[in-house]
């Protein structure tokens, strides 16, 4: 089996076409979708996090509404901005959320990828929300090591550790609420080598995206599974000893009807693309257009797609509940099932 789910970056706008022109309307859609995902047999539904956007921002709520309206599918993010975050008011509300969308079922279903963050909208938006790095204003070194130092604090916060001095007595109290299981299911959003080998390291689960920020000449797919493979080795090699989770994002269209051709039609044939992204060079992976069998004999010979354990797709959200779900329908009963993934 390998597991599929959707990656929603919530987009909204007032523009031509889109059915998704408020923040309301993004939030209630996106529930909206996870509901019809699971029905479909989807395993995931995630959403991307950015701030100073109009796009999906606090994602806790919005977890917590899709895990009352649920029961099985995982719920996710892909990724947190951690330079934003207070680790431990955070740790709050991922157990809470997580513990809304166990209600009877067993342990939650939270699957939180994290990240230093990706390049924004706003400049050094995170320090408007008040955390400034140690180095100093607009080290964006300083502010990436600050974004590590969260993580491993909301790591231990979400596992049970003392935080905090008791008023009366001895001894040190710990966040509340707790869910168990939970650490176990906090992934990395790694754009390098580099990273993945320090995500293996620390025994966390590597999610990496349709971007790397590095690049060696090889194929996409070639370099993410080079990644992929110095993961395994670092968290092995580190020994834990808990099974490691992979998942890699991929743009999936499938053109069936003449509306699907209307809208990406012209991207059929896309290739990787290479550029200059924070003062370095880039790979972005290629997009999967096509005729479902097509895309299928494709994605079979994707590298990194064989190493992981899960495929996220990137829907194109502003088209509506209806139309991602048709999508992901197309994707789960003519691509995912004939290919023996489901």
């Amino acid at each position: 089996m390998k597991r599929i789910g959707f990656l929603s970056f919530g987009h909204y706008q007032a523009v031509p076409g889109s059915v998704v022109r408020t923040a309301a309307e993004a939030l209630a859609q996106t529930i909206e979708l996870a509901v019809a995902a699971e029905e479909l047999g989807v395993d995931g539904a995630y959403v991307r996090v950015h701030h100073f956007a109009r796009q999906l921002a606090s994602p806790f709520p919005l977890l917590a509404a899709m895990g009352a309206r649920t029961s099985t599918i995982e719920l996710g993010t892909a990724v947190i901005d951690m330079r934003y975050e207070n680790p431990l008011y955070m740790a709050e509300d991922a157990a809470a959320a997580d513990l809304i969308s166990a209600h009877a079922h067993g342990e939650g279903r939270l699957q939180l990828g994290l990240s230093r963050g990706s390049p924004e909208t706003a400049l050094h938006g995170y320090e408007r929300f008040g955390y400034v790095p140690a180095a100093g204003e607009g080290d964006e070194q300083a502010a990436a090591e600050d974004a590590r130092l969260k993580t491993a604090i909301f790591r231990q916060a979400i596992g049970g550790a003392g935080i905090a001095h008791a008023s009366r007595g001895p001894g040190l109290l710990a966040i509340e609420p707790q869910s168990p299981g939970l650490p176990d299911r906090i992934w990395w959003g790694s754009g390098t080598r580099a990273t993945a080998k320090w995500t293996g390291e620390q025994g966390m689960n590597l999610m990496s995206s349709t971007l790397l920020t590095e690049d060696t000449g090889v194929p996409f797919d070639e370099l993410q599974a080079e990644q992929i493979a110095i993961f395994r080795e670092a968290y092995a090699a580190a020994g834990h000893t808990r099974e490691p989770r992979v998942s890699v994002s991929r743009s999936i269209l499938p053109i069936t009807t003449d509306e699907d051709r209307r809208y990406f039609g012209g991207e059929r044939g896309s290739e990787d693309q290479v550029g200059h992204l924070d003062g370095g060079l880039a790979r972005f992976g290629k997009s999967y257009v096509g005729e479902p069998d097509e895309i299928a004999t494709d994605l079979v010979k994707d590298a990194a797609v064989q190493a992981a354990d899960t495929v996220l797709v990137t829907v194109p959200n502003q088209l509506g509940v209806e139309y991602n779900s048709r999508l992901l329908r197309t994707i789960v009963e003519h691509i995912w099932t004939p290919l023996g993934w489901k």
